[in-house]
């Protein structure tokens, strides 16, 4: 991975903070996208203690902005003209319903929106660098989605689950419809299940689930084994070629039938578009 460039949402903890170092140890130049400037900083020192002559940049941007998403998309590309590997890690997990301050709703704002905005901002980064990979980090959560596109704001009912769940399979289908419209690019797209992961992502979940969290931490996966099939997806000549699959321990997955109907993720996408203020002839409109 010497002298390739990887950006990692969500790389001040858990599994994000794990790639970025694995990648750091690999070689890469690693830009470590993070909300928190006092949090990317420690996890920044942290790693440099760990990998000698790691090379990383932090790049602030909340996810749940949008502007704030732009601006750290500029920022990249008056640094970079390239990029080699675009990993949509960061997610959260909320017990109660909440608002950004676009007026999105924060789970599927966050874990999908913000890097749905972030990967169009730096298509053309990517396509200069191919072959480059985008790899979205995605859940076996997905399975207890109810995804209704009239109402991907939860304003009919909130359940935390199907929310988070919700956000995951949107995932999902915005990697297979990613992969179909870059094919032929030289840039691939593909997600993964990390696993069940010691992370801080049920912090904000409801009692029952943040006691399933706490209980069961000694037998959950480490950020660092959680991060594995998103490193070998990120750097393994394996599957270089390789785009529009779900992998779960390194290994590529079906999923459930819902997931391959293509009007379904094709309307998502025009959604989405819609709701980040995309246009195809203007994507910084």
């Amino acid at each position: 991975m010497r002298d390739k460039l990887c950006l990692v949402t969500g790389a001040n903890s858990g599994i994000g903070r794990a790639t970025a170092e694995e990648l750091a140890r690999r070689g890469a130049t690693v830009v470590m996208l993070c909300r928190d400037r006092g949090r990317g900083e420690a996890a920044r020192a942290r790693i440099a203690t760990r990998v000698d002559g790691a090379r990383l940049e932090l790049l602030i941007a909340d996810l749940a902005s949008q502007r704030s998403v732009r601006r750290a998309a500029e920022e990249f590309k008056s640094a970079h003209p390239r990029l080699d590997v675009l990993i949509n890690n960061a997610g959260v997990f909320w017990g109660r319903r909440q608002v950004t301050g676009d007026g999105l709703e924060a789970t599927f704002a966050i874990n999908h929106l913000g890097h749905f905005l972030l990967t169009q901002l730096l298509e053309e980064e990517l396509k200069a660098s191919a072959p480059s990979r985008i790899v979205n980090v995605s859940s076996s959560a997905y399975k207890a989605a109810r995804l209704n596109l009239a109402d991907l704001q939860s304003e009919r009912g909130y359940d935390a689950m199907r929310a988070y769940g919700n956000s995951k399979l949107a995932n999902i289908l915005f990697t297979y419809e990613l992969a179909r419209r870059l094919d032929g690019s030289g840039v691939t797209a593909n997600c993964l299940h990390p696993g069940v992961v010691r992370t801080r992502i049920g912090r904000n979940a409801p009692p029952l689930i943040w006691l399933f969290f706490l209980v069961m931490k000694p037998l959950l996966l480490s950020p660092a084994k959680g991060a594995a099939t998103t490193v070998y997806l990120a750097t393994s000549p394996e599957v270089e070629r390789v785009s529009g699959k779900y992998f779960v321990k390194q290994v590529p997955q079906p999923t459930a039938a819902r997931t391959y109907t293509e009007e379904t993720a094709r309307r998502l996408w025009e959604i989405s578009e819609k709701l980040t203020d995309l246009t195809a002839a203007d994507p910084t409109a």
